[in-house]
């Protein structure tokens, strides 16, 4: 990580161009601390382009900022105690959010990433460095997690319909068609002049699976330039990041539930976290049925068809961007993957909740956790 020296594509593969800018300014900010919120109450008022919500315990008094970009709403939740800075911070930090989005989304035209995916079968494509930084991690990602984290699979997404959120069963000559496009292997970086190259025509790339999380990454970034210690930060609750301590909190760590996969206002449990981030993948709302068969959106792209038998993963790790991209793989790895992972990588947790019929009909399942250990999983069952 301390190696300055530029990296090539074979350094990546083999861990050493680990996206040094953002996973060392993410990680820089990160101190020790302990706290605990209700992950219930940082649902933000809907319509409005940045709304506040106040609420109170016996000890502290939290202030909630929220808007909505990515598709879903971003908030962040500090103390009143903190004044006009937090306040001034957490609306600087939805800003950059918003400015984020205009540089990762391939819905938008003018995009910076939308450029890249016009251009670069035909010519190498300068790439913003913290862009590339994150190009980097993704990169890392896929080959640490053999292959099922991929920011190239956009292709399999659009013949399974999801792209457009209109799901269809797609023959295996066009899923056979897609795979030619996907793979990091259609990638060619140059990491001295910061730019990247596609092999082929109809590769593309799309930063769905890591975007709110590495936004949550940079957001952590400035509140922290901006001198505020204690927040929770989360992006449509399935990526959220957390710093200092909740003060009226009664746990040592921020405390985030694990939903419940057939009964929305349950839990499975809680994980609390310590100056880490989360990120939780399941398709409970992106699928298809055909023939009693389901089809979820989040697509194995080494095989081309939808992953099952997990219903949700969630991964806890230094970074939000990590974290993000690490419940993709251990949702399509399974609990055999993410237990292989994590025995490698002692500082990533996991928590996999996981039909215990194979077919996925029956009501009951069983949850696997990895690294939580010194009462950082708190199930449901004890509490």
């Amino acid at each position: 990580m301390s190696d300055k020296k530029p990296t090539s594509r074979r350094d990546f593969l083999r861990g050493h161009g680990i996206a040094r800018t953002l996973l060392d300014a993410a990680r820089g900010v990160a101190g020790t601390a302990a706290s605990s919120f209700d992950k219930k109450e940082l649902a933000a008022s809907s319509g409005n382009p940045a709304a506040v919500r106040h609420r109170s315990s016996a000890d502290v008094a939290h202030i909630q900022t929220s808007r909505r970009a990515m598709a879903c709403e971003f908030a962040i939740e500090y103390h009143a105690a903190d004044g006009a800075d937090a306040a001034a911070a957490a609306l600087e930090g939805l800003d950059l959010i918003e400015q984020l989005e205009d540089q990762l989304s391939v819905y938008r035209d003018h995009t910076e990433v939308a450029a890249i995916n016009r251009l670069a079968a035909e010519c190498a494509v300068k790439v913003e460095s913290r862009l590339f930084s994150l190009l980097e991690l993704c990169d890392w990602i896929h080959a640490s997690t053999h292959g099922s984290f991929d920011i190239t699979s956009g292709p399999l997404s659009r013949i399974w319909g999801f792209h457009k959120r209109e799901g269809r069963l797609p023959s295996q000559d066009e899923i056979d068609a897609a795979l030619r496009s996907v793979g990091f292997q259609h990638l060619q970086f140059e990491p001295t002049n910061q730019t990247i190259r596609f092999d082929r025509a109809g590769v593309e790339i799309n930063f769905n699976s890591i975007g709110k999380g590495y936004a949550l990454d940079r957001v952590a970034e400035l509140m922290s330039k901006r001198g505020v210690a204690d927040y929770l930060a989360h992006g449509g609750r399935s990526s959220v990041l957390t710093r200092g301590r909740d003060r009226g909190g009664d746990t040592t760590g921020w405390s985030v539930s694990i939903p419940h996969p057939h009964e929305r206002e349950r839990s499975v449990g809680d994980i609390v976290l310590r100056n880490q981030a989360l990120g939780t993948s399941g398709s409970g709302t992106q699928f298809f049925e055909i023939e009693g068969r389901r089809f979820g959106h989040l697509i194995d792209p080494r095989t081309g068809w939808p992953a099952s038998g997990v219903y949700t993963a969630t991964a806890v790790a230094a970074t939000a961007a990590e974290a993000d991209a690490l419940a993709t793989a251990f949702y399509i790895l399974g609990p055999g993957g993410a237990s292989e992972y994590c025995a490698s990588h002692p500082e990533t947790g996991a928590v996999l909740v996981c039909p215990r019929d194979e077919t996925g009909a029956g009501q009951e399942f069983d949850v696997h956790t990895f690294n939580l250990n010194d009462g950082r999983w708190l199930p449901a069952s004890s509490r």
